[in-house]
């Protein structure tokens, strides 16, 4: 198998180093349009004639439709906004296509003008799979099968440090930018069975996962759910996705909303034009950064419904721990993990569904939740 791995940032090395060390994978071009530096753990595969890097600029059409020729998956970690075009070139080349994605309006697009094509050419395109979007829909969409009849779908996320600092007890675990765009953004949601958004950073919750960890504070956020709130309107009366931090996060981050520093709307400063935004990132980056900063993951799917007339549910769990040998955090085990599995079963078949479909309407849950297990990620079962 020959995988094209597009963005070399931490969750696409990630995604790259999970490839290479498959024994049915004979390549992996890793592409950026900054390769210079790879990560630290990719360093040994370098030279070993597995591993290529390619320097790409996604921009130039010619170069990236060169790239993805004899491919059999093309996997992005690529900035979402490139998604839709580079899943209409790997359609073209005849390779399977997943994408980390996070913009449902790019998923339902690809669904729409992507689908027939996919199909005709024998492959899947499955945009949102890493770890909200992606593991928590899968593992959604599982609870979901089993029952007669859902009733409830809740969701709840977090990357967080192991040893949290104040102010905001958080570090940057991936993308600062896209952070702040969750922030931001209205989440859909499921109410009486009516697709709805309500505010981000809203209706506030707390969590509690036991020894170990204790109570997290949950609350809304856009991106994480993906499609489902379009594809089970009318089916299921409540849906919704919120993302977990430490108690005190969100009083701190929308008092940092409301004073207007995550706005996008240009100003003028000293002469210069800037976004608050912008601003933002470039003065708090620094201080949010923690190369060596031990993360972890926290995540709970519960489903509720009925079967055989009585009332079930299940609940999934996992608290995931930074990898200190390979110093690969546990974001990236989630989430680049994630990618590498879902390219893997479309390539050898136990994704069998071709087209173009989100992870909880074509990957099944029981071989990707044992891949995952292999590689340390361990997702706890309870019935409910």
């Amino acid at each position: 198998m020959r995988f094209l791995v597009i963005g070399a940032g931490k969750q696409g090395s990630a995604c790259a180093l999970d490839l290479l060390q498959n024994p049915s994978v004979t390549a992996v071009v890793l592409a950026d349009k900054s390769i210079d530096t790879p990560a630290e753990y990719l360093r040994p595969f370098i030279g070993k004639g597995k591993l290529q890097l390619l320097r790409l600029d996604l921009k130039d059409t010619a170069a990236v439709r060169a790239a993805m020729q004899g491919m059999n998956s093309v996997l992005s970690a690529a900035p979402y906004y490139f998604n839709g075009a580079l899943a209409k070139l790997a359609v073209e080349a005849g390779a399977h296509f997943a994408d980390l994605g996070g913009n449902t309006e790019i998923a339902l697009n690809m669904k729409q003008e992507l689908d027939a094509a996919a199909k005709a050419k024998g492959v899947s395109v499955i945009p949102d799979c890493g770890l909200a979007p992606g593991m928590v829909n899968i593992l959604a969409g599982e609870g979901i099968g089993r029952l007669d009849t859902a009733e409830s779908v809740r969701i709840y996320v977090g990357g967080l440090p192991q040893h949290p600092e104040p102010p905001l007890n958080y570090f940057v675990v991936y993308s600062l930018e896209g952070v702040l765009d969750y922030y931001t953004t209205p989440s859909w949601v499921l109410r009486n069975g009516k697709r709805t958004q309500v505010e981000a950073l809203s209706e506030l919750e707390d969590v509690d996962f036991g020894p170990g960890l204790g109570v997290l504070e949950a609350f809304h956020t856009g991106g994480g759910i993906s499609t489902m709130p379009f594809h089970y309107e009318g089916k299921i009366p409540v849906m919704e996705y919120k993302t977990l931090r430490y108690p005190g996060h969100v009083t701190i981050v929308k008092a940092i909303r409301e004073l207007g520093l995550l706005s996008l709307d240009p100003m003028e400063v000293g002469g210069t034009k800037v976004t608050p935004r912008e601003l933002f990132i470039r003065t708090v980056t620094p201080k949010l950064t923690k190369p060596r900063g031990l993360d972890l993951v926290a995540l709970r799917v519960e489903v509720r419904g009925g079967k055989g007339g009585k009332p079930a549910g299940w609940r999934w769990n996992l608290v995931d721990r930074y990898d200190e040998q390979r110093h690969v955090t546990s974001m990236m085990r989630t989430t680049g993990y994630s990618l590498a599995i879902t390219g893997l079963m479309q390539c050898d078949g136990r994704i069998a569904r071709k087209g173009v479909f989100v992870p909880d309407e074509g990957v099944p849950a029981k071989p990707y939740l044992e891949e995952l297990a292999k590689r340390g990620v361990v997702v706890e079962e309870t019935a409910l």
